[in-house]
């Protein structure tokens, strides 16, 4: 019975290190323009703050204030092909809706989620970026201090 508590001790460890392998996070210059793509279609932020958002990505912070802005997602997918050129797409599902982006919108969001570290898995000619329950908080103080700070996304693995 020696081996009761290691075995244990190992499962134990086995698990939580799956569940932190399994969540992500992104901050910085990826967390903001991960923010600032998925607000621009958000049917949940007023258009102040979708523009607030779109001033603090083109590289401006003459932006009024100094509030937190909360940008969330329940689900991003994003696919493209290595056969069809033409072929890239994502879906964001919020709670509020979903919305189709084609093109080169879609691959700038695809591009943008592997740089906040979504992780791409691929099979048979298709790439593919999923992630759920993103949860983006821009502190637009922060972010006006140009010190690196100020934003942050979590989210979990794409079902």
């Amino acid at each position: 019975m020696k081996l009761d508590k290691p075995v244990a001790l190992a499962l134990l460890l086995s698990m939580t290190g799956t569940q932190a392998a399994l969540a992500g996070s992104a901050s910085g210059s990826s967390a903001l323009a991960l923010a600032a793509l998925v607000a621009r279609c958000s049917p949940n932020l007023s258009a102040a703050d979708k523009k607030t958002v779109a001033t603090l990505f083109a590289g401006s912070t003459n932006v009024a204030g100094s509030k937190k802005i909360s940008v969330n997602a329940d689900k991003l997918v994003c696919r493209t092909s290595n056969v069809d050129l033409t072929s890239r797409s994502c879906e964001v599902t919020y709670k509020n809706g979903k919305r189709t982006m084609k093109g080169r919108e879609a691959n700038e969001l695809f591009a943008t989620m592997a740089l906040a570290g979504i992780p791409a898995e691929g099979a048979a000619g298709s790439n593919f970026e999923s992630a759920s329950k993103l949860k983006c908080t821009l502190d637009v103080g922060a972010i006006k201090q140009k010190d690196g700070g100020g934003a942050a996304c979590d989210f979990a693995p794409g079902n």
